[in-house]
């Protein structure tokens, strides 16, 4: 289940990142999904950051790898869009 960051209380994301609930964020608005250690994911506006459990939620909402901290996953998922 997609959760977005500005429904969360930050006491509440630790928990759920402890928890191991949330592994992978994501940009709502460019549909991408990377690691919660990404530069790039970092820098996103909270309104625009979602959390996910695994890759298979993320890829099931519609959201692709990121190209920075998910190359590998990103270069096999390339391929597939652009031919």
């Amino acid at each position: 289940m997609m959760m977005l960051h500005q429904q969360l209380e930050l006491s509440e994301l630790h928990s759920l990142i402890r928890k191991r609930k949330i592994t992978l964020a994501g940009n709502r608005k460019l549909k991408i999904y990377g690691t919660l250690h990404c530069k790039s994911g970092k820098r996103l506006r909270k309104e625009n950051r979602v959390f996910f459990l695994n890759e298979l939620e993320a890829t099931s909402a519609g959201y692709r790898p990121c190209g920075h901290c998910l190359r590998k996953l990103y270069n096999s998922w390339k391929p597939k869009v652009t031919s």
